[in-house]
């Protein structure tokens, strides 16, 4: 069972996750510059990379409940662990929508929800963030495996989410989260088409998951057999 310390640590890393995200989505549209792409998906990538140095080594850094999901799948955590980290991170993403909300306006948190491009349709949507989510997992399986990587692994994983938002911003808004999208969805009051968002991800999950243990096993066994 995780402990109080791990899921505040969750909760927390979640709550910078979606309040740096969020607020950097209402910074760029006030700025009125032409292009908000790029301030947000360095907004969302330097929030994560703040969580992850703040509060990565107590709780592994999940902020994510696909990243949960995953590390399920690969037997890093149990299923107590995961459903525990799966609420903290639901209610540090809602509680920093009520920090926006308190801060500004309820149409303000919902101008920070994920939501479809124009002429982006519901599949479409559903197959951009199930791909990108599982090339994320890729990313963060392998790099929080690999002891040449350790040093880098937060950098290589928050520069990877913010190439993942400037692909997708246009098309999908970008999750690759079900809680960054339950929190502003909920407080905003946006429910359209929101099931891609909670759900997409966890597919992509599993097959990040299945891609990472098929290129890991066969990597493991080519270690063992020159090893033997």
């Amino acid at each position: 069972m995780p402990n109080v310390r791990t899921l505040l640590a969750e909760l927390l890393g979640a709550y910078i996750l979606v309040l740096g995200g969020t607020t950097a989505i209402l910074a760029a549209n006030a700025s009125g510059s032409t292009s908000t792409i790029v301030p947000i998906a360095f907004g969302f990538g330097l929030a994560l990379l703040a969580g992850l140095y703040a509060f990565g080594e107590v709780s592994g850094g999940h902020f994510n409940p696909a990243v949960s999901l995953a590390m399920l799948l690969d037997k890093r955590i149990e299923l107590p662990t995961a459903a525990g980290y799966w609420v903290a991170q639901i209610t540090g993403a809602v509680l920093a929508s009520v920090t926006v909300l308190i801060a500004s306006s309820q149409d303000a948190v919902a101008s920070t929800a994920t939501t479809l491009g124009d002429g982006v349709t519901v599949w479409e949507g559903f197959l951009f963030e199930a791909v990108f989510t599982a090339i994320f997992l890729v990313v963060i399986l392998k790099a929080s495996a690999s002891a040449s990587s350790a040093g880098t692994a937060f950098l290589a994983i928050s520069l990877t989410l913010v190439v993942i938002h400037l692909c997708l911003i246009p098309f999908t808004g970008t999750s690759v989260n079900p809680a960054r999208s339950l929190g502003p969805g909920i407080v905003g009051s946006v429910w359209t088409d929101q099931w891609i968002y909670w759900t997409a991800p966890l597919v992509g999950a599993i097959a990040g998951w299945a891609i990472y243990r098929f290129v890991a096993g066969a990597e493991q066994e080519s270690d063992a057999a020159s090893a033997a």
